[in-house]
């Protein structure tokens, strides 16, 4: 046995797994396979109810005693032989997972066995169980025609050591014939053995799961399962640190994007009609797995994107709001107004659109991408997600993790590629709207297209943020604002103040916004303690070199030159430093042109209203601020402004979800904006229904009651009407109190009117009994206290109830309170009845 077998078994102590809860069954059930294996024993499904309780056991393994019958031996010896070799009696480890309150909470019945731990996992059968590439190798060999032992022959030429057999390869043709495999079925529990000298798992917490599978080359993730490209054509992600490639990106193909529409189209039909609480709820699991792995995603968008793991990780937290605001339950809420029209009802019901998809920008992986998907598949659409091909790593983590929160098959799929695939999505008659965030020229050109193709579509391309420092702002305040603002995130944020207008001139603020900015510490986004990541990439880089010259070569100060930063162990990077150029014009090339980068380009103006309309006249409007501590002027900035966002005293701010992202000018072109309501706008579409019943025969609908004989538990019932109401019959039927009448129909004041009579539909009965009451039924011995005595139909008593004035009190209409002193009765003699008989 080699030496990792050995450090296996010094290791496994046959220790049971920790109590704890998690989001699914499956969840579980993988975490205690997990350590199962680990600890030198491996667990199997005792008993199952799916939605409510799970008993998992010791499968013991190892050699199978023989089951035959031995020569002499007697059946129930046979029985009793075959019932303790059972692999699940023999053992009595035994855990439960039991679902309380959505989440499945494990617990430990026994945790002790009573046999050694596996020294070789190989030993037992659960080795022989294909991974997760095996499986997909499985079905494309099937798919080709080859037979079990065929494929089975060709699994064996990569792996001499796979155990498996031909009816093992048949079962899982079976299962994919049926579409039961998922990618949390294929998840193998057999123990990955650990490298020499070091104990712990390969699975490391910081990396996505489907990385261990596709380690050089993404996936696509169609139909709720990873699919290799089968595309010849590939596109390098790059660390923009190191200019390593850390792996590459397929080009989808055609089919393959067919068939992640087919999908989406196919998933619609049931996700549509799945309640919206119950959509809700996968968010909420979506929400609390996010939580758990914002630093394997923020560690993915550092390695692809550059941002400091800071900034990634307030990507991921500001795209985890807009999860929540998914969460909220009055989301696609209509509206309703009754009686518009003489009985007529009109109201509005918000609808989902069908498949819907999102091309996302590669400044913000993971932000952007749950700025779109999460509303979409909570108002019931299904979503084909395109991310940025120079970072896709954080959109497929997201996408394993709403599989895992229980996002059924098929309602978010993931695609690659570059410009073809944006035209196949703007081209596909299926998808019935697009969301686009991404640069200016490309942003004109998906609306355009998509316009003309007749979808809805909502771009936010090209932003130019000003900020306005009037003379009496706060020096200190602005300043920290200016420079986090202007170059965090190495300038690359769409809300970024990228120019600055200063009141009445900059010369006061020049040298300690200089002083600022050179305290910024520029390395790789890994690194502690750092400030400005390098940007994107090379082509990048090299573009913004050259706006800076062309402001130079224009006539602007260069108060700070970044352009030549060198970082120790990553001088191949991407990095530019802060730069700053002043008495820069209107009229300069890098002005007018949109580009991200850790640059600040300050401006002069004589007077507020000089600076508002350098601001107006500029053809992009993301968002604009103003720093001051003058009401007069704020509220001048605010009114008149063209800016989609407005900050007073603080950075252009992106808002709270429970807003919606605005925009003006050529910054935005739709009508609604993303997430918020806007956002909710944007996925549903209207329907307005009008009903009107008031003109149909109430007897016509009432014609198919059954009779009253015909009723269940109505014989009682019956015999009153048909013998008439006994004064005992009050006690044996309800025992009515004088609440009861309270809680009957409401009588209301003007249904008791003595002058005119007490008509049998004044007065509704829980019990069906109609009183006929004329004003003949009252007949009174005292002015003050008149009787009540109804008149049944062939009834052989008759009761005497006399009602004081203040007992008719309800806090809603009138009530009857009455006491059993109340009532006299005699019967048909004139004797007494007996004291049983009053209420």
């Amino acid at each position: 046995m080699d030496s990792n077998c050995s450090e296996l078994s010094e290791i496994a102590r046959m220790l049971p797994p920790d109590p704890g809860t998690f989001v699914d069954r499956e969840e579980l059930i993988h975490y205690v396979g997990k350590i199962g294996v680990s600890q030198g024993y491996v667990v199997t499904i005792k008993q199952s109810k799916k939605d409510k309780v799970v008993m998992l056991g010791c499968d013991r393994g190892g050699v199978h005693r023989s089951r035959r019958k031995h020569d002499g031996e007697t059946s129930g010896e046979c029985s009793r032989n075959r019932k303790s070799s059972s692999r699940l009696t023999n053992c009595p480890f035994e855990l439960m997972g039991k679902k309380e309150d959505g989440v499945w909470v494990l617990t430990i019945k026994n945790g002790s066995h009573n046999h050694e731990a596996l020294k070789d996992i190989t030993e037992h059968p659960s080795a022989s169980r294909f991974t997760e590439k095996e499986v997909m190798q499985i079905k494309e060999m099937t798919e080709s025609g080859l037979k079990p032992r065929q494929i089975l022959k060709r699994l064996r030429q990569s792996n001499p050591k796979l155990l498996s057999t031909p009816k093992h390869v048949y079962n899982v043709k079976a299962k994919l014939r049926q579409g039961n495999l998922t990618v949390k079925t294929l998840k193998t529990l057999s123990h990955e053995k650990p490298t020499e000298g070091n104990l712990q798992s390969s699975t490391s917490n910081a990396e996505p799961s489907w990385r261990r599978s596709y380690p050089s080359r993404v996936p696509n993730f169609i139909g709720g399962k990873f699919v290799e490209s089968q595309s010849l054509t590939s596109i390098d992600v790059i660390n923009p640190a190191t200019q390593e490639v850390v792996f590459q990106v397929p080009v989808t193909t055609n089919e393959e994007f067919k068939a992640a529409v087919f999908a989406s189209k196919r998933a619609f039909l049931s996700w549509r009609d799945t309640p919206l609480l119950a959509r809700q709820r996968v968010m909420f699991r979506f929400r609390e797995l996010i939580q758990r792995n914002i630093e394997k995603i923020a560690l993915s968008i550092t390695t692809e994107q550059g941002k400091t793991l800071k900034d990634a990780r307030h990507d991921v937290v500001c795209g985890l709001e807009a999860v929540e605001d998914a969460c909220a339950t009055s989301l696609p809420m209509g509206k309703y107004l009754p009686n518009v029209l003489d009985g007529t009802d009109t109201y509005i019901i918000r609808e989902p659109l069908g498949v819907c998809a999102g091309i996302c920008p590669l400044n913000f992986p993971a932000l952007v991408p749950l700025w779109m998907f999460p509303i979409a598949v909570t108002c019931g659409n299904t979503f084909i997600l395109k991310p940025s091909e120079r970072d896709t790593a954080a959109c497929l983590t997201l996408a394993e993790l709403a599989m895992e929160a229980g996002l059924p098959n098929g309602v978010l799929n993931v695609i690659h590629g570059a410009n073809d695939i944006i035209n196949a999505i703007l081209d596909n008659d299926e998808i019935k709207a697009v969301s686009f965030v991404g640069p200016d020229t490309a942003g004109m050109y998906v609306n355009a297209r998509a316009l003309a193709n007749g979808k809805r579509v909502q771009t936010n391309a090209g932003a130019r943020n000003h900020a306005v420092v009037m003379p009496d702002a706060s020096m200190d305040a602005t300043l920290d604002a200016l420079v986090g603002s202007g170059f965090s995130a190495a300038g690359q944020r769409c809300t970024a103040i990228n120019i600055i207008i200063f009141v009445g001139g900059s010369k006061s603020w020049e040298d300690k916004l200089v002083s600022r900015a050179k305290a910024l510490k520029v390395s790789a986004g890994i690194e502690p303690d750092v400030d400005i990541g390098p940007v994107i990439s090379k082509q990048a880089k090299e573009n913004i070199c050259k706006l800076v010259q062309s402001g130079v070569d224009s006539g602007a100060r260069l108060i700070l030159d970044g352009r030549q930063i060198t970082v120790p162990n990553y001088e191949l990077g991407n990095f530019i430093g802060p730069t700053i150029l002043c008495d820069v014009t209107n009229s300069m090339g890098c002005y007018k042109e949109e580009f991200i980068g850790p640059v600040l380009l300050c401006m002069q103006a004589d007077s507020l209203d000089e600076a508002i309309s350098i601001v107006n006249r500029n053809k992009y409007g993301i968002g604009a601020s103003i720093f001051t501590t003058s009401g007069i002027a704020a509220r001048k900035f605010q009114d008149e402004v063209e800016a989609g966002q407005v900050g007073i005293n603080v950075p252009v701010p992106a808002p709270l979800q429970f807003f919606s992202l605005t925009g003006s000018k050529a910054s935005i072109s739709a009508d609604l904006n993303f997430y918020g309501k806007s956002g909710v706008h944007f996925y549903t579409q209207i329907k307005t229904v009008t009903q009107q019943w008031s003109n149909l025969d109430y007897s016509d609908a009432t014609s198919s009651i059954p009779p009253l004989s015909n009723v269940p538990g109505s014989s009682d019932i019956a015999d009153i009407y048909s013998q008439g109401l006994q004064s005992n019959d009050y006690q044996g039927i309800d025992e009515m109190q004088s609440n009861d009448y309270e809680n009957m129909d409401g009588i209301q004041l003007n249904d008791l009117q003595c002058r005119d009579g007490m008509q049998s539909n004044d007065l509704g009965s829980m019990d069906r009994v109609s009183l006929d009451l004329q004003r003949n039924v009252f007949r009174s011995n005292d002015a003050d206290a008149p009787t009540l005595q109804p008149n049944y139909p062939q009834s052989s008593n008759r009761v005497s109830m006399p009602l004081q004035y203040e007992d008719f009190q309800s806090r809603s209409g009138v009530s009857l309170t009455l006491h059993s002193n109340d009532f006299s009765s005699t019967d048909e003699e004139g004797q007494p009845m007996s004291k049983s008989h009053a209420i």
